[in-house]
């Protein structure tokens, strides 16, 4: 007897078929871009249409800083858990099989790993040189700040050996050391002409030369591919009231602090010459890198959050010479900090790094991640 056409087929029939089975199974897992990284393509939020697929790296603590090696096959970061014996920012690397490897030796505060050109070296920033010991954290009574620590001096340590050894080294704050695309350069902040300017020497740490001179904060820089301009974050004073932010800057720098409420981007070149603003959205702008073409910078700001200061920090494009601000990421879930910073490409350009909050553990505790890039 032929089937009436409106009649049901059994469910068992339908499972027997090889296609109808593939279309209720769920996705098989991606290969990760990173050894041993989670797939979590359900923390995505609506809106962030860059984000094919997303993987947690690290999480547990700050997990912060995720830079990738020149061959794009691990990254750089530096993490701190109490909870684990890690009292403050300590350097690790991803490694074979998905552990992550301490690079720093556990003594004093670390910040701002990247590799240096072979990936056998991680360069970064540390104060082990004056004390064993966590620096106390920046009194905020005052409001919100960051500290400068004087005993910051940029360091070398070899993976194979696992010996380190001092790079870059003076009185006062050196830190922020990033490594040009090409290889031949790095840039860092330093304090050593009395104000935080952006200095740039060769990858060897020899032949400091200082890039900008303008009173105020200048750090967070990173090289365009092209090695032709480094993009960095820069104190901006309020037109009308210059003389009395400026004063309250000179006020804190004597402490070792600076206010990072009111930072725009900028762009140089290495040389010191044709300085551009590039943002001028208000709050917080900062932690700038280049996609791959170098025609967009990504960035973190909260310049969209109402609230002052603002806590909802997200990622951002915008191109080169200012225009096409694109938002990127849409986490605003609960109360509190709501943060996805420290955007950085692949040399492929085809994964994304960041850092946020969203996603497992306690609140406000920040994780690695790596998305799968789609323009």
């Amino acid at each position: 007897m032929r089937r009436p056409p409106h009649a049901s087929i059994p469910v068992a029939a339908l499972l027997s078929l090889p296609w109808f089975a593939a279309c209720l199974a769920p996705p098989l897992p991606m290969e990760p871009p990173i050894p041993g990284a989670v797939q979590v393509d359900h923390l995505i939020q609506p809106g962030e249409r860059h984000f094919e697929h997303l993987w947690l790296v690290a999480s547990g603590g700050e997990n912060a800083e995720g830079y990738w090696s020149f061959d794009g096959m691990s990254l750089s970061l530096q993490r701190a858990n109490p909870d684990e014996g890690i009292p403050c920012d300590q350097i690790y690397t991803t490694a074979v099989g998905g552990a992550l490897r301490q690079v720093s030796d556990g003594r004093g505060r670390t910040t701002c790993a990247h590799y240096l050109p072979g990936d056998l070296e991680v360069v970064y920033a540390s104060t082990a040189g004056a004390s064993a010991e966590c620096p106390a954290a920046p009194d905020r009574s005052e409001g919100y700040v960051w500290a400068l620590y004087p005993d910051f001096d940029i360091y070398v340590t070899d993976l194979r050996n696992m010996s380190t050894r001092p790079f870059i080294s003076g009185p006062g704050y050196d830190a922020e050391a990033t490594v040009s695309p090409r290889g031949d350069r790095i840039v860092f902040t330093s304090l050593r002409s009395g104000d935080p300017e952006l200095w740039v020497c060769d990858i060897d740490g020899s032949n400091p030369t200082q890039v900008t001179d303008t009173l105020g904060y200048d750090g967070g820089a990173f090289f365009s591919h092209d090695g032709e301009w480094l993009v960095y974050r820069r104190t901006t004073f309020t037109p009308g009231k210059e003389e009395e932010e400026q004063a309250r800057y000179v006020e804190l720098l004597s402490q070792n602090k600076v206010a990072p409420g009111n930072m725009e981007l900028w762009r140089v070149r290495p040389d010191g010459s044709d300085a551009q603003q590039i943002t001028k959205l208000g709050k917080a702008n900062w932690a700038p890198s280049y996609s791959p073409d170098d025609r967009r910078i990504l960035f973190s700001s909260n310049h969209h959050d109402p609230n002052r200061p603002g806590l909802n920090f997200d990622i951002f494009a915008v191109a080169a010479d200012g225009g096409g601000l694109e938002r990127i990421t849409y986490y605003n879930e609960g109360m509190g900090r709501q943060f996805d910073a420290f955007p950085m490409f692949s040399p492929d350009g085809k994964h994304l790094a960041f850092s946020s909050n969203r996603g497992p553990g306690a609140s406000g505790e920040t994780h690695l991640y790596v998305a799968e890039w789609r323009d």
